[in-house]
């Protein structure tokens, strides 16, 4: 039997607790469905994320050894309107029912309140979650802490095969993989791309470094478009793949984490482009599949352009937003 809750273990999450925080997040997947896995590998790049404040930011709650809970607040560092805190967290399913997650959101909420404090405390702040659409118990506990939905994203993912289509390089342009070389300008055309999106706020170098030095990541299956006559970055597309996913499944998918066009070269067919090209070469290299999220909401019509290209719905995703 689980240990009475109120005998559980708070205190923040250490860099040496990546092992227990793997064992509960994939507990969780096999409920939640995230359509993610992980190893201990994966947890230490989650936990050594750059501008992740473990003492104020995080709570772990442990039996013992074993995490049964957690909450993270991963605030921003530059931010020019709302100051946006996304906050995570779970329950390990044997322990859920008896208020640990209520406390947990909670916690968040708090630690999203002092970092706030302590980084933009003259912008107005909004304390961001998001769940699978259909976890009815996250659902009930965002709405008992007065969090509304804001945003609703598609997980799309193509099964590959037959089903690739094939579309040319638009005019005056060249694609290049991703390489040392070339990493400034997939930082560049990122930065630019993503202040378009809600949400969105620059980059930091430090934690873009920090993300492409993750094992996952599969710069063979990263692109860049570039213009040939003035020497542009006009888009980019980045790609991972977690072998903590092949393991648990037995499928081995790509999965597309960020995609971006500057202003100046949209509607010329750059994404479809760098669709394209990620799906023959996931193809071509035995990928089961080629997965993306998409925001539903927004004002590019890109949930359209990845159905044309051959994407399925495979779940749906809610975020929810309080403004404390």
């Amino acid at each position: 039997m689980p240990a009475d809750i109120a005998q559980l273990i708070r205190r923040p999450i250490a860099p040496t607790d990546a092992a227990p925080l793997a064992e509960l997040l994939n507990a969780i997947e096999v409920v939640d469905v995230f359509g993610e896995y992980y190893s201990e590998e994966d947890a230490t790049d989650q936990i050594n994320d750059p501008v992740l404040d473990l003492e104020r930011g995080t709570v772990g709650v442990f039996d013992g050894d074993r995490m049964v809970g957690f909450s993270s607040a991963a605030h921003k560092l530059h931010v020019e309107d709302v100051h946006r805190v996304t906050v995570s967290g779970g329950v390990h399913p044997k322990y859920r029912r008896r208020g640990l997650g209520a406390e947990l959101l909670a916690a968040g909420v708090a630690s999203a309140e002092a970092l706030h404090a302590i980084h933009h405390p003259d912008l107005p702040l909004a304390v961001d979650v998001q769940n699978n659409a259909l976890n009815d118990g996250a659902r009930a506990c965002y709405q008992a802490a007065g969090m509304t939905p804001v945003r609703w994203y598609s997980h799309l993912r193509h099964p590959l095969g037959a089903a690739v289509v094939d579309l040319p390089l638009p005019d005056g342009l060249v694609l290049e993989s991703h390489s040392v070389d070339n990493d400034a300008d997939f930082f560049a055309v990122w930065s630019d791309a993503v202040l378009d999106r809600w949400g969105g706020v620059p980059p930091q170098l430090e934690q873009w470094r920090a993300f492409l030095g993750w094992s996952a990541f599969c710069p063979d299956l990263s692109f860049l478009l570039r213009d040939v006559d003035s020497g542009t970055a006009a888009g980019m597309l980045l790609t991972f793949s977690w072998d903590a996913d092949t393991a648990a499944t037995g499928v081995r998918d790509a999965n597309v984490q960020r995609i971006g066009t500057r202003r100046a070269y949209r509607r010329r067919g750059v994404a479809s482009a760098l669709i394209g090209q990620v799906l023959r070469v996931a193809r071509d290299a035995g990928f089961d599949g080629v997965n993306i999220e998409v925001d539903a909401d927004s004002p590019s019509g890109s949930n359209g352009l990845y159905e044309r290209a051959g994407f399925t719905m495979d779940r749906a995703e809610v975020r929810y937003s309080l403004n404390p």
